[in-house]
């Protein structure tokens, strides 16, 4: 029988080990258990990332905070993400230092968190980590839920300068047609990838025209996630990706409509599969499909210009 060691640092080794064996950096993944074991350690801050607050004002984790990612993350006036100001002043009302172990969740299978895990890598937050499951299998198993909105004192952050290797602008979208130089991952669903939908039902239409940025291969970002929210194993992962053509060989720049699926596919491809060289293209179909001349495909392949 083994006897597992008795410091945090090995206990977690094993969890990691026993629950999510495969992956490239099993790090970056925790179980509920492992943050139900640490919601009240100084030294991690739990934080659930959703489009809006109603989940969380709904219940949530104890002692986690709540981020909303179309306002707090993004910067609606530009379309673009918050500015490395902006991001030391969240970090730092939300109490988190720079040796802060960060830990992400959310509904929808985790994607704002993903978001959210993207953003804190290009300014350089080392340790950030998500539940495996997000909101959707906390609940399922039946844990505590917290009303209270917790509160921390101020801190002073220092964010790295944007590190834009994991994120891609429109010129190098651009370069990539002409040169091959990348592969194009379409994370949308097979509906939007097609052109038979602008956009999933319910939400609103941004963009002119429908298709995809031609050469892409549609991987529907849900297919990498079990029922009970969680990311399905490595080998199944390997095989969706791989059966799809993309195997981590070139560069690889994934894009869905607005980058919220788009960085739940890149956190997939990067940090589970271990493809070395992974960018999310946050502009997505938002910008491209609104571009002027940018050539588009639709699902009989047929490169068109509206």
């Amino acid at each position: 029988m083994t006897v597992l060691p008795e410091t945090i640092q090995a206990q977690e080794y094993w969890n990691q080990r026993s629950i999510m064996t495969g992956y490239a950096h099993p790090e970056v993944l925790v179980t509920p258990d492992w943050v139900e074991d640490r919601a009240d350690d100084p030294m991690v801050r739990i934080v659930e990332v959703d489009v809006n607050t109603e989940s969380y004002e709904g219940g949530h984790i104890p002692n986690a905070l709540g981020w909303v990612w179309s306002i707090q993350l993004c910067d609606t006036v530009l379309r673009d993400i918050i500015t490395k100001a902006q991001f030391e002043a969240l970090m730092g009302i939300a109490g988190i230092r720079n040796p802060t172990t960060a830990v992400l969740y959310g509904d929808s299978n985790n994607r704002f968190a993903a978001w959210a895990f993207w953003l804190m890598k290009i300014y350089g937050h080392g340790d950030v980590r998500i539940m495996n499951g997000g909101r959707k299998k906390w609940i399922a198993e039946g844990r505590n839920l917290s009303l209270e909105r917790p509160r921390f004192r101020d801190v002073v952050y220092k964010a790295k300068e944007p590190d834009f290797s994991i994120r891609a602008f429109l010129p190098e979208v651009q370069e990539t047609l002409k040169q091959g130089s990348a592969e194009l991952v379409d994370v949308r669903s097979l509906q939007e990838y097609s052109g038979e939908n602008l956009t999933p039902p319910g939400l609103p239409e941004y963009s002119q025209r429908s298709g995809h940025i031609p050469g892409a291969r549609n991987i529907t970002w849900t297919k990498t996630c079990n029922a009970d929210g969680t990311f399905k194993s490595y080998s199944e992962l390997q095989a969706l990706f791989q059966k799809a053509g993309v195997t981590g060989s070139k560069p690889i720049i994934t894009y869905c409509r607005m980058g919220e699926r788009s960085s739940h596919s890149w956190f997939v491809m990067k940090y589970l599969l271990g493809y070395r060289a992974v960018k999310s293209y946050d502009g997505s179909w938002t910008e491209w499909g609104n571009l002027v001349g940018a050539p588009i495909e639709r699902a009989a392949k047929a490169s068109v210009h509206a």
